[in-house]
Protein backbone atom coordinates (compact mmCIF):
# COMPACT_ATOMS: atom_id res chain seq x y z
CA UNK A 1 0.00 0.00 0.00
CA UNK A 2 1.33 3.50 -1.22
CA UNK A 3 -0.62 6.31 -0.68
CA UNK A 4 -2.51 8.92 1.45
CA UNK A 5 -3.60 6.82 5.05
CA UNK A 6 -4.90 10.25 6.39
CA UNK A 7 -6.30 7.81 9.40
CA UNK A 8 -3.98 9.61 12.22
CA UNK A 9 -0.81 9.42 12.91
CA UNK A 10 1.33 7.46 15.59
CA UNK A 11 2.24 3.24 16.15
CA UNK A 12 -1.31 3.19 16.74
CA UNK A 13 -2.98 4.60 13.49
CA UNK A 14 -0.31 2.91 11.28
CA UNK A 15 -1.25 0.48 8.70
CA UNK A 16 -2.15 -3.15 9.75
CA UNK A 17 -1.81 -6.69 7.95
CA UNK A 18 -0.14 -5.31 4.81
CA UNK A 19 2.86 -6.61 3.88
CA UNK A 20 4.34 -3.53 2.90
CA UNK A 21 3.43 -0.09 3.23
CA UNK A 22 4.48 3.55 2.63
CA UNK A 23 2.02 6.49 3.54
CA UNK A 24 1.82 10.43 3.66
CA UNK A 25 1.68 11.93 7.14
CA UNK A 26 -1.66 13.53 7.07
CA UNK A 27 -2.83 14.74 4.05
CA UNK A 28 0.68 14.76 2.56
CA UNK A 29 3.01 17.56 0.07
CA UNK A 30 2.82 17.78 -3.49
CA UNK A 31 7.11 18.39 -3.40
CA UNK A 32 9.54 16.68 -1.47
CA UNK A 33 7.13 14.55 0.11
CA UNK A 34 7.39 12.92 3.37
CA UNK A 35 6.82 8.48 3.68
CA UNK A 36 5.81 7.17 6.72
CA UNK A 37 7.27 3.11 6.55
CA UNK A 38 7.89 0.37 9.08
CA UNK A 39 11.30 1.34 9.18
CA UNK A 40 10.94 5.15 10.06
CA UNK A 41 10.21 8.73 8.55
CA UNK A 42 12.04 9.55 4.86
CA UNK A 43 11.56 12.44 3.01
CA UNK A 44 11.91 11.79 -1.24
CA UNK A 45 12.41 14.36 -3.65
CA UNK A 46 10.32 14.86 -6.48
CA UNK A 47 6.71 15.57 -7.51
CA UNK A 48 4.17 13.18 -5.16
CA UNK A 49 1.81 11.90 -8.09
CA UNK A 50 5.10 10.22 -10.00
CA UNK A 51 6.81 9.44 -6.61
CA UNK A 52 3.92 7.18 -5.45
CA UNK A 53 3.46 5.56 -8.50
CA UNK A 54 7.33 5.00 -8.77
CA UNK A 55 6.90 2.94 -5.44
CA UNK A 56 3.99 1.02 -6.43
CA UNK A 57 5.61 -0.24 -9.59
CA UNK A 58 9.19 -1.08 -7.88
CA UNK A 59 7.08 -2.82 -5.30
CA UNK A 60 5.22 -4.71 -8.21
CA UNK A 61 9.04 -5.79 -9.66
CA UNK A 62 9.87 -6.79 -6.53
CA UNK A 63 7.27 -9.13 -5.42
CA UNK A 64 6.88 -12.78 -4.94
CA UNK A 65 5.91 -13.51 -8.51
CA UNK A 66 4.69 -16.95 -7.20
CA UNK A 67 1.63 -15.42 -5.31
CA UNK A 68 -1.13 -13.21 -6.39
CA UNK A 69 -0.70 -9.29 -5.16
CA UNK A 70 -3.45 -6.62 -3.99
CA UNK A 71 -1.83 -3.01 -4.12
CA UNK A 72 -3.42 -0.13 -3.06
CA UNK A 73 -2.11 3.13 -4.96
CA UNK A 74 -4.06 6.29 -3.37
CA UNK A 75 -2.87 9.67 -4.90
CA UNK A 76 -2.51 12.60 -2.57
CA UNK A 77 -3.43 14.82 -5.57
CA UNK A 78 -5.76 16.44 -6.48
CA UNK A 79 -6.37 17.45 -2.88
CA UNK A 80 -6.74 21.81 -2.24
CA UNK A 81 -4.81 23.63 -2.48
CA UNK A 82 -3.26 22.35 -6.02
CA UNK A 83 0.24 22.02 -7.17
CA UNK A 84 0.93 20.91 -10.73
CA UNK A 85 4.26 19.22 -12.15
CA UNK A 86 5.93 21.83 -13.62
CA UNK A 87 6.15 20.04 -17.23
CA UNK A 88 1.85 20.54 -17.09
CA UNK A 89 2.05 24.50 -16.50
CA UNK A 90 1.18 25.52 -20.30
CA UNK A 91 -1.55 23.24 -20.57
CA UNK A 92 -5.13 24.10 -20.35
CA UNK A 93 -4.82 27.98 -21.06
CA UNK A 94 -8.11 27.91 -23.10
CA UNK A 95 -11.28 29.19 -21.21
CA UNK A 96 -13.73 25.99 -19.63
CA UNK A 97 -17.27 26.77 -20.02
CA UNK A 98 -19.07 28.04 -16.85
CA UNK A 99 -21.61 25.48 -15.17
CA UNK A 100 -25.02 25.89 -15.35
CA UNK A 101 -25.44 27.06 -11.85
CA UNK A 102 -22.31 28.86 -11.10
CA UNK A 103 -24.49 31.72 -10.08
CA UNK A 104 -27.03 30.03 -7.99
CA UNK A 105 -28.72 32.14 -5.63
CA UNK A 106 -29.62 29.13 -3.54
CA UNK A 107 -33.26 30.17 -3.58
CA UNK A 108 -35.94 27.93 -2.57
CA UNK A 109 -33.18 25.59 -0.50
CA UNK A 110 -32.07 24.86 3.26
CA UNK A 111 -30.24 27.79 4.70
CA UNK A 112 -26.75 25.62 4.42
CA UNK A 113 -26.28 26.23 1.29
CA UNK A 114 -26.03 30.18 1.58
CA UNK A 115 -24.15 29.56 4.99
CA UNK A 116 -21.21 27.19 3.62
CA UNK A 117 -17.73 29.02 2.95
CA UNK A 118 -17.09 27.14 -0.27
CA UNK A 119 -18.07 29.89 -2.74
CA UNK A 120 -15.61 30.32 -5.82
CA UNK A 121 -16.73 33.96 -5.42
CA UNK A 122 -16.04 34.43 -1.75
CA UNK A 123 -13.75 31.48 -0.57
CA UNK A 124 -10.82 31.05 -2.86
CA UNK A 125 -7.25 31.83 -1.12
CA UNK A 126 -4.42 33.97 -3.18
CA UNK A 127 -2.60 30.08 -2.55
CA UNK A 128 -5.38 27.97 -4.50
CA UNK A 129 -5.22 30.06 -7.45
CA UNK A 130 -1.20 30.75 -7.54
CA UNK A 131 -1.59 34.54 -6.70
CA UNK A 132 1.00 36.79 -4.86
CA UNK A 133 -0.58 37.14 -0.64
CA UNK A 134 -0.10 41.11 -0.13
CA UNK A 135 0.43 42.64 3.54
CA UNK A 136 -2.39 44.62 4.50
CA UNK A 137 -5.31 44.73 6.77
CA UNK A 138 -8.32 42.47 6.61
CA UNK A 139 -10.31 45.01 4.98
CA UNK A 140 -7.71 45.45 2.04
CA UNK A 141 -6.34 41.93 1.42
CA UNK A 142 -9.14 39.51 2.59
CA UNK A 143 -9.92 37.68 5.93
CA UNK A 144 -7.94 34.33 6.63
CA UNK A 145 -9.06 30.65 6.02
CA UNK A 146 -8.94 30.10 9.28
CA UNK A 147 -9.27 33.09 11.98
CA UNK A 148 -6.71 31.98 14.03
CA UNK A 149 -3.40 34.30 14.82
CA UNK A 150 -1.06 31.43 13.69
CA UNK A 151 -2.38 31.10 9.98
CA UNK A 152 -1.56 33.23 7.28
CA UNK A 153 -3.57 31.95 4.55
CA UNK A 154 -5.94 34.43 3.11
CA UNK A 155 -8.81 34.58 1.15
CA UNK A 156 -9.25 36.53 -2.03
CA UNK A 157 -11.13 39.45 -1.29
CA UNK A 158 -14.67 39.93 -3.56
CA UNK A 159 -15.43 43.95 -2.96
CA UNK A 160 -18.57 45.49 -4.23
CA UNK A 161 -16.51 48.00 -6.29
CA UNK A 162 -13.58 45.50 -8.26
CA UNK A 163 -12.27 48.46 -10.02
CA UNK A 164 -9.26 49.16 -7.40
CA UNK A 165 -8.19 45.25 -7.17
CA UNK A 166 -4.85 44.02 -8.65
CA UNK A 167 -3.91 40.43 -8.68
CA UNK A 168 -0.58 39.61 -9.59
CA UNK A 169 0.17 35.80 -10.40
CA UNK A 170 3.22 33.88 -8.70
CA UNK A 171 4.45 32.28 -11.88
CA UNK A 172 4.70 34.97 -14.42
CA UNK A 173 4.27 38.47 -12.31
CA UNK A 174 1.51 39.16 -14.59
CA UNK A 175 -1.26 41.49 -13.17
CA UNK A 176 -4.84 41.33 -13.46
CA UNK A 177 -7.64 44.16 -13.01
CA UNK A 178 -11.36 43.45 -13.30
CA UNK A 179 -14.35 46.09 -14.20
CA UNK A 180 -16.76 44.12 -12.61
CA UNK A 181 -18.02 41.38 -9.81
CA UNK A 182 -18.80 38.83 -12.26
CA UNK A 183 -15.67 39.34 -14.51
CA UNK A 184 -13.87 38.65 -10.96
CA UNK A 185 -15.59 35.42 -10.40
CA UNK A 186 -15.31 34.02 -13.59
CA UNK A 187 -11.13 34.92 -12.94
CA UNK A 188 -11.11 32.92 -10.18
CA UNK A 189 -13.25 30.28 -11.69
CA UNK A 190 -10.50 30.06 -14.48
CA UNK A 191 -7.79 29.80 -12.68
CA UNK A 192 -9.08 27.33 -10.20
CA UNK A 193 -10.20 24.83 -13.04
CA UNK A 194 -7.00 25.35 -15.13
CA UNK A 195 -4.90 24.47 -11.69
CA UNK A 196 -7.48 21.33 -10.98
CA UNK A 197 -6.84 20.14 -14.83
CA UNK A 198 -2.95 20.85 -14.61
CA UNK A 199 -2.38 18.88 -11.09
CA UNK A 200 -4.91 15.88 -12.26
CA UNK A 201 -2.78 15.60 -15.51
CA UNK A 202 0.27 13.81 -13.59
CA UNK A 203 -2.58 11.40 -12.12
CA UNK A 204 -3.88 10.88 -16.13
CA UNK A 205 0.24 10.62 -16.83
CA UNK A 206 1.16 8.06 -13.97
CA UNK A 207 -2.38 5.82 -14.35
CA UNK A 208 -1.46 5.03 -17.40
CA UNK A 209 2.06 4.58 -16.59
CA UNK A 210 0.57 1.70 -14.48
CA UNK A 211 -1.23 -0.33 -16.80
CA UNK A 212 1.28 -0.05 -19.30
CA UNK A 213 3.15 -1.71 -16.84
CA UNK A 214 0.45 -4.43 -16.30
CA UNK A 215 0.47 -5.08 -20.26
CA UNK A 216 4.51 -4.85 -20.71
CA UNK A 217 4.42 -7.77 -17.93
CA UNK A 218 1.64 -9.54 -19.35
CA UNK A 219 -0.70 -8.96 -16.70
CA UNK A 220 -3.51 -7.27 -17.87
CA UNK A 221 -5.70 -10.28 -18.61
CA UNK A 222 -5.68 -11.26 -14.92
CA UNK A 223 -5.31 -7.94 -13.13
CA UNK A 224 -8.81 -6.22 -11.84
CA UNK A 225 -7.81 -2.30 -12.07
CA UNK A 226 -10.53 -0.06 -9.93
CA UNK A 227 -10.25 3.66 -10.25
CA UNK A 228 -12.11 5.45 -8.11
CA UNK A 229 -12.22 8.07 -5.50
CA UNK A 230 -13.30 8.69 -1.96
CA UNK A 231 -15.88 11.67 -2.91
CA UNK A 232 -17.08 13.35 -5.67
CA UNK A 233 -15.96 17.74 -5.86
CA UNK A 234 -17.62 20.72 -7.00
CA UNK A 235 -15.94 22.11 -9.66
CA UNK A 236 -18.24 25.59 -9.99
CA UNK A 237 -21.36 24.16 -9.70
CA UNK A 238 -24.01 26.01 -7.44
CA UNK A 239 -20.49 28.21 -7.41
CA UNK A 240 -19.11 26.41 -5.14
CA UNK A 241 -15.38 24.32 -4.84
CA UNK A 242 -14.67 21.54 -2.56
CA UNK A 243 -17.62 18.56 -1.33
CA UNK A 244 -18.89 17.78 2.24
CA UNK A 245 -22.80 18.23 0.31
CA UNK A 246 -24.68 15.62 -0.61
CA UNK A 247 -25.68 17.66 -3.59
CA UNK A 248 -24.86 15.15 -7.07
CA UNK A 249 -21.57 16.34 -7.58
CA UNK A 250 -20.04 16.04 -4.36
CA UNK A 251 -22.35 12.91 -3.80
CA UNK A 252 -21.43 11.21 -6.69
CA UNK A 253 -18.41 9.08 -7.21
CA UNK A 254 -16.16 7.58 -9.92
CA UNK A 255 -15.96 4.12 -9.92
CA UNK A 256 -14.48 2.38 -13.23
CA UNK A 257 -13.16 -1.23 -13.16
CA UNK A 258 -11.68 -3.20 -15.63
CA UNK A 259 -11.35 -6.95 -15.39
CA UNK A 260 -10.90 -8.89 -18.86
CA UNK A 261 -12.30 -12.50 -18.20
CA UNK A 262 -15.35 -10.97 -16.12
CA UNK A 263 -16.38 -7.37 -17.37
CA UNK A 264 -17.28 -6.67 -20.60
CA UNK A 265 -15.11 -3.84 -21.95
CA UNK A 266 -16.75 0.02 -22.42
CA UNK A 267 -20.33 -1.33 -20.59
CA UNK A 268 -21.52 1.11 -18.58
CA UNK A 269 -23.65 0.68 -15.46
CA UNK A 270 -26.06 2.96 -13.67
CA UNK A 271 -27.34 0.69 -10.54
CA UNK A 272 -26.48 2.07 -7.32
CA UNK A 273 -23.66 0.87 -5.78
CA UNK A 274 -21.54 2.31 -1.86
CA UNK A 275 -18.19 2.11 -0.65
CA UNK A 276 -19.06 -0.39 2.11
CA UNK A 277 -19.74 -2.88 -1.03
CA UNK A 278 -16.40 -2.18 -2.65
CA UNK A 279 -14.53 -4.98 0.05
CA UNK A 280 -16.89 -7.91 -0.21
CA UNK A 281 -16.63 -7.25 -4.21
CA UNK A 282 -13.01 -7.76 -4.45
CA UNK A 283 -12.91 -10.44 -2.30
CA UNK A 284 -15.47 -12.00 -4.72
CA UNK A 285 -13.79 -11.31 -7.75
CA UNK A 286 -10.51 -12.37 -6.01
CA UNK A 287 -12.45 -16.19 -4.94
CA UNK A 288 -12.16 -15.38 -1.16
CA UNK A 289 -14.66 -16.01 0.94
CA UNK A 290 -16.63 -13.05 2.52
CA UNK A 291 -17.02 -12.56 5.96
CA UNK A 292 -20.39 -12.35 7.46
CA UNK A 293 -19.62 -9.00 9.47
CA UNK A 294 -18.86 -7.10 6.61
CA UNK A 295 -22.22 -4.56 5.72
CA UNK A 296 -21.57 -4.05 2.29
CA UNK A 297 -22.80 -6.80 -0.91
CA UNK A 298 -20.85 -8.13 -3.59
CA UNK A 299 -21.27 -5.96 -6.85
CA UNK A 300 -19.84 -8.50 -9.41
CA UNK A 301 -23.20 -9.67 -10.75
CA UNK A 302 -23.82 -6.01 -11.77
CA UNK A 303 -20.88 -6.00 -13.27
CA UNK A 304 -21.53 -8.82 -15.48
CA UNK A 305 -25.12 -7.25 -16.38
CA UNK A 306 -27.34 -9.22 -14.41
CA UNK A 307 -28.40 -7.27 -11.10
CA UNK A 308 -30.23 -9.18 -8.91
CA UNK A 309 -34.25 -8.14 -9.08
CA UNK A 310 -33.61 -7.48 -4.92
CA UNK A 311 -30.63 -5.00 -5.46
CA UNK A 312 -31.27 -1.88 -3.09
CA UNK A 313 -31.10 0.95 -5.21
CA UNK A 314 -30.64 3.28 -2.44
CA UNK A 315 -27.11 4.89 -1.01
CA UNK A 316 -27.23 6.93 2.24
CA UNK A 317 -24.50 10.08 2.61
CA UNK A 318 -23.80 11.48 6.01
CA UNK A 319 -21.43 14.84 6.47
CA UNK A 320 -20.82 15.26 10.39
CA UNK A 321 -18.81 18.09 11.29
CA UNK A 322 -21.28 20.47 11.85
CA UNK A 323 -19.81 24.01 11.11
CA UNK A 324 -16.12 22.93 10.93
CA UNK A 325 -13.93 25.80 10.87
CA UNK A 326 -12.73 26.06 7.34
CA UNK A 327 -16.04 25.53 5.15
CA UNK A 328 -18.94 26.25 7.71
CA UNK A 329 -20.94 23.13 6.24
CA UNK A 330 -24.10 21.93 8.19
CA UNK A 331 -24.24 18.40 9.37
CA UNK A 332 -26.81 16.42 7.31
CA UNK A 333 -27.88 12.90 6.40
CA UNK A 334 -29.96 11.55 3.77
CA UNK A 335 -30.92 8.68 1.32
CA UNK A 336 -30.77 8.80 -2.50
CA UNK A 337 -32.56 6.16 -4.70
CA UNK A 338 -32.75 6.40 -8.64
CA UNK A 339 -34.98 9.33 -8.88
CA UNK A 340 -35.56 10.85 -5.35
CA UNK A 341 -33.16 12.31 -2.38
CA UNK A 342 -34.26 13.53 0.60
CA UNK A 343 -31.95 15.51 2.87
CA UNK A 344 -32.39 15.94 6.85
CA UNK A 345 -29.56 18.60 7.77
CA UNK A 346 -30.08 18.05 11.52
CA UNK A 347 -27.53 20.70 12.22
CA UNK A 348 -26.19 19.48 15.67
CA UNK A 349 -22.36 19.10 16.26
CA UNK A 350 -23.01 15.88 19.07
CA UNK A 351 -19.81 17.43 21.11
CA UNK A 352 -17.62 15.91 18.22
CA UNK A 353 -14.16 17.24 17.56
CA UNK A 354 -14.00 19.72 14.43
CA UNK A 355 -17.20 20.18 15.10
CA UNK A 356 -18.86 23.72 15.97
CA UNK A 357 -22.22 24.02 18.17
CA UNK A 358 -24.84 26.30 16.26
CA UNK A 359 -28.41 25.50 17.03
CA UNK A 360 -29.52 26.13 13.58
CA UNK A 361 -33.16 25.56 12.43
CA UNK A 362 -33.64 21.42 11.37
CA UNK A 363 -34.77 21.61 7.47
CA UNK A 364 -35.37 19.07 5.14
CA UNK A 365 -34.76 18.68 1.41
CA UNK A 366 -36.42 16.32 -1.60
CA UNK A 367 -35.05 16.64 -4.94
CA UNK A 368 -36.54 15.29 -8.02
CA UNK A 369 -33.49 14.22 -9.96
CA UNK A 370 -35.63 12.80 -12.68
CA UNK A 371 -37.14 16.00 -13.20
CA UNK A 372 -34.80 18.60 -11.47
CA UNK A 373 -31.11 17.18 -11.91
CA UNK A 374 -29.87 20.22 -11.48
CA UNK A 375 -30.92 20.45 -7.74
CA UNK A 376 -32.30 23.75 -7.98
CA UNK A 377 -35.86 23.49 -6.41
CA UNK A 378 -36.58 21.54 -3.20
CA UNK A 379 -39.87 20.29 -3.31
CA UNK A 380 -40.00 18.66 0.03
CA UNK A 381 -43.28 20.97 1.01
CA UNK A 382 -44.82 20.53 -2.49
CA UNK A 383 -48.20 18.09 -1.71
CA UNK A 384 -47.67 15.78 -4.22
CA UNK A 385 -44.44 14.55 -3.01
CA UNK A 386 -45.74 13.80 0.29
CA UNK A 387 -46.05 9.74 -0.08
CA UNK A 388 -42.46 9.95 -1.59
CA UNK A 389 -40.77 11.60 1.17
CA UNK A 390 -42.56 9.18 3.66
CA UNK A 391 -41.01 5.99 1.72
CA UNK A 392 -37.66 7.99 1.87
CA UNK A 393 -38.32 8.15 5.88
CA UNK A 394 -39.33 5.09 6.10
CA UNK A 395 -36.39 3.64 4.03
CA UNK A 396 -33.83 5.89 5.92
CA UNK A 397 -35.41 5.74 9.71
CA UNK A 398 -38.10 3.44 9.84
CA UNK A 399 -40.15 5.00 12.49
CA UNK A 400 -42.30 2.80 14.20
CA UNK A 401 -44.95 5.47 13.21
CA UNK A 402 -45.13 5.27 9.83
CA UNK A 403 -46.94 2.27 8.84
CA UNK A 404 -44.16 1.91 5.48
CA UNK A 405 -42.03 1.19 8.25
CA UNK A 406 -42.87 -2.41 7.60
CA UNK A 407 -42.04 -2.83 3.98
CA UNK A 408 -38.98 -4.51 2.63
CA UNK A 409 -36.28 -3.12 1.30
CA UNK A 410 -37.14 -3.75 -2.40
CA UNK A 411 -40.44 -2.57 -2.23
CA UNK A 412 -39.72 0.45 -0.77
CA UNK A 413 -36.86 1.06 -3.12
CA UNK A 414 -39.61 0.35 -5.54
CA UNK A 415 -42.08 2.93 -4.29
CA UNK A 416 -39.15 5.68 -3.55
CA UNK A 417 -38.47 5.02 -7.64
CA UNK A 418 -41.78 5.12 -9.36
CA UNK A 419 -43.41 7.58 -6.55
CA UNK A 420 -47.37 7.20 -5.85
CA UNK A 421 -50.49 9.26 -6.68
CA UNK A 422 -48.83 11.89 -5.35
CA UNK A 423 -45.73 11.56 -7.18
CA UNK A 424 -46.89 10.95 -10.15
CA UNK A 425 -45.57 13.56 -13.12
Amino acid sequence: MVCKWHLGEGAEHEPTGFDYWSVVPGQGEYWDPQFIESSGISAVPGYATDIITDKCIDWMEKRDKSRPFFLMCHHKAPHRSWEYDEKHRDLYKDPIRLPNTFSDDYKNRARAATIAKMRVADDLTYTDLGIVQPEGPRSKVGSKMIDMWWWSDRKIPNPDDVTGLRLICKETGEVFAFTTKQELAEFKFQRYMQRYLRTIQSIDDNVGRMLDWLDAEGLTENTVVVYTSDQGFFLGEHGWFDKRFMYEESFQMPFMIRYPPTIHPKSVCNDIICNVDFAPTFLDLAKVRIPTYMQGVSFVPVLQGQTPDDWQQIAYHRYWMHRDIIHEAYAHYGVRDQRYKLIYWYNEDFGLEGTRPGGEEKECELFDCEENPLELFNCYHEPRYEDTVWCALAHHQSPPSCPLASWSSSELSLKLRNGTSHAAV
